[in-house]
């Protein structure tokens, strides 16, 4: 019996991964992957937040771009906005925790940086409130969203969104979508 409902319950979330990723518009991952190259080229960085498993990926897509994706390469400037526990909690403390990201933004952002606001609900005040100090400080902004996008959607430059119900589906999608991306920058390098 165990046996029986286990397969089930595997087979179902398989095909709801499979349905989540298949929902991904590809022309859009494809105008954001061509735009981080050009950042990246001309010596602008990649910055990324989130919360949870979205802050998760966020440092995970930052590692790949400054240590290694699929080959060596010369590292390339990413930052996970995620990561720094005395920002964080100082700002925090200060601030509130909406303001935890945009302050570093406004810290660390330059014309010519992408942004990257991951979040499965596309409502995080502490992202939202990020996309809005990167806009005044011209940094370029993509949300990474799920379900109907929330407010982030439609906020930003450049959307890469699932429209799935379910966030572990949608955060499978993203991390897939945010590797193709890295092995689309990959490639024009002239790496992949």
């Amino acid at each position: 019996m165990t046996d029986s409902v286990q397969t089930t319950l595997f087979t179902n979330s398989l095909a709801a991964s499979i349905m989540a990723k298949q929902s991904l518009d590809l022309e859009a991952l494809a105008q954001v992957a061509e735009q981080v190259f050009q950042c990246l080229k001309s010596g602008h960085k990649v910055l990324l937040a989130g919360n949870g498993g979205s802050a998760a990926d966020a440092q995970h897509i930052a590692a790949e771009f400054t240590g290694r994706f699929l080959k060596d390469r010369q590292p390339l400037p990413a930052i996970a906005l995620t990561t720094d526990t005395s920002a964080i909690t100082a700002i925090g403390n200060d601030y509130g925790f909406e303001a935890v990201f945009s302050r570093q933004i406004q810290a660390l952002g330059q014309p010519g940086d992408v942004f990257f606001a991951i979040s499965t609900s596309g409502n995080s005040p502490n992202l939202l409130a990020a996309i809005e100090a990167a806009q005044t400080a011209g940094v370029s902004t993509v949300g990474v969203t799920g379900k109907d996008g929330g407010a982030i959607r439609t906020m930003v430059d450049h959307s890469i969104h699932v429209p799935h119900p379910d966030t572990p589906r949608i955060q499978e999608t993203h991390i897939m979508a945010l590797h193709m991306m890295c092995e689309w920058v990959d490639y024009r390098l002239g790496v992949a």
